[in-house]
């Protein structure tokens, strides 16, 4: 069922992603040609401010031409371990330091295209430090009630699918 590569082409690189044209055999004999994006990968982050209440980011998002609810999340930069990305990113975007991170799952993001990986983690017990968002951020603190996050994603009010993942994945844990 695999498919043999037979040339792999660099069409564009760029700061965050490379765009790569793959030319392969499938398993029935015709050849075709596969997009692939490559990235580093990524973490996010479910940031506990109290049992009842997560911190989510509210920020602009030119992709999708919508300002977003979401949690907190960053690439990693190249040989950076995970959950140090995710203990950077968490108190640069929001000003908190974990006491405890506990990595919850890691996810493909479009499997069809790309090969990113996102890693993410409940951050618990937080400690104020200081907001260090990078220069092209620009992010605003929403401490939301976890009793209303189901009901945000029902009716669109969180459409990011980390998000979604990562907080559904926290109200199964901590079973709301």
């Amino acid at each position: 069922m695999l498919e043999e590569l037979i040339e792999s082409q660099i069409l564009y690189r760029g700061r965050v992603v490379t765009l790569r044209l793959d030319t392969v055999r499938l398993p029935n004999g015709h050849i075709t040609q596969r997009e692939i994006v490559e990235h580093r990968g990524a973490v996010a982050i479910v940031p506990l401010l109290d049992a009842d209440t997560v911190l989510l980011i509210r920020q602009y998002r030119q992709a999708v031409g919508e300002t977003l609810l979401e949690i907190p999340a960053g690439t990693l930069e190249p040989g950076e371990p995970p959950d140090q990305c995710a203990e950077r990113e968490l108190q640069e975007e929001t000003g908190y330091h974990a006491g405890k991170l506990r990595r919850l799952f890691s996810q493909y993001l479009a499997p069809g295209y790309s090969q990113e990986v996102l890693h993410v983690y409940l951050a618990e017990q937080l400690t104020p430090t200081r907001q260090q968002t990078d220069e092209d951020e620009t992010v605003e603190l929403v401490p939301t009630p976890l009793q209303q996050v189901e009901l945000m994603i029902l009716n669109g009010q969180i459409k990011d699918a980390k998000t979604i993942a990562g907080l559904l994945m926290t109200l199964r844990l901590l079973q709301r």
